[in-house]
């Protein structure tokens, strides 16, 4: 997946603003490119686990369809560890996406935010390539 750094600068952004919590969102794309970041509500606001505002889905689903664009990925933060999938990210994974990107901010070092991208399909977890362009 290739995208823009201003997007991850965004995501990181908001991580750091929704911490303690976790922040989440999705990203649209198309031909692998990331295109928009759709911020959404954690509905847990919880520092330990996300889950996006059902409402939220649904609007951001409606959205990415109607542009014509397809769900690239899916982010949240780890505000208290590294952004690697917890057994909570990997139950929560979609299988409805199967190819979707599934981006960790991790922001407890608060000089440094440390963001990985993984592939999670029938609960096994493969780091993802993430491209960060400028822009």
């Amino acid at each position: 997946m290739r995208i823009a750094s201003s997007m991850v600068d965004q995501i990181v952004a908001q991580a750091r603003a929704e911490a303690p919590n976790e922040c989440c969102g999705i990203v649209s794309s198309r031909d692998g490119r990331a295109v928009e970041r759709f911020p959404a509500r954690n509905a847990r606001a919880s520092p330990l686990a996300y889950d996006i505002d059902g409402a939220d889905l649904r609007r951001i689903y409606d959205e990415i369809d109607e542009r014509g664009l397809e769900v690239g990925i899916i982010y949240h933060s780890h505000t208290r560890s590294d952004p690697v999938p917890s057994q909570t990210d990997i139950n929560l994974a979609s299988p409805f996406f199967p190819d979707v990107v599934y981006l960790i901010v991790g922001v407890k070092d608060p000089e440094r935010a440390d963001v990985r991208a993984w592939h999670i399909k029938e609960q096994r977890v493969s780091e993802a390539p993430l491209e960060v362009e400028e822009g």
